[in-house]
């Protein structure tokens, strides 16, 4: 029998550089004001250089037919960032968020997971977010700073951030 050569399903990446370009890249609305920034972190701590990070959103009205999409490769430091409008709290009762998908080489599948903001009143009556147990939410809240919104992912490890099985 010949040699099959792998396909990308059965190979790990990082393929982002010429797969998957995207020309809105990160900023998924053109004068937003609304800063999110990060670092993926693998599970020994260091920063993920290769790793791409997508961000589907609600517009501020929470509607979800927008078409508000991101693409951000990592820099070498790990770091992703994103420009957008605050999204609104959707009809189906979620508080305002990001839902974020991460790739990342030794991932076969992509992780899906949310970005909540501090300060939401929303927060306390998310149907997802009441799922996760108390320990662990502060994993999917962003950190308020001077520049915007920070929000760090570890994809293992300690403080390992939530991960939904879609």
């Amino acid at each position: 029998m010949p040699d099959q050569p792998l396909t990308p399903a059965q190979t790990v990446g990082p393929f982002y550089g010429f797969a998957l370009p995207y020309e809105g890249g990160p900023v998924i609305v053109e004068g937003g004001e609304l800063h999110v920034h990060g670092t993926v972190f693998d599970g020994a701590g260091e920063p993920v250089p290769d790793a791409l990070v997508e961000v589907l959103q609600a517009d501020g009205e929470g509607r979800l037919d927008r078409g508000l999409f991101g693409r951000c490769s990592t820099a070498p430091e790990g770091r992703f960032a994103f420009t957008t409008v605050t999204p609104g709290a959707t009809e189906d009762g979620c508080a305002p968020h990001l839902a974020v998908l991460v790739h990342a080489r030794g991932l076969l599948l992509h992780l899906h997971t949310r970005v909540y903001f501090p300060d939401q009143a929303f927060n306390a009556y998310d149907p997802v977010l009441a799922k996760v147990p108390n320990d662990r939410r502060h994993t999917l809240v962003a950190v308020a700073e001077e520049d915007g919104f920070r929000f760090d992912i570890r994809l293992q490890g300690d403080d390992e951030t939530v991960f939904f099985d879609v």
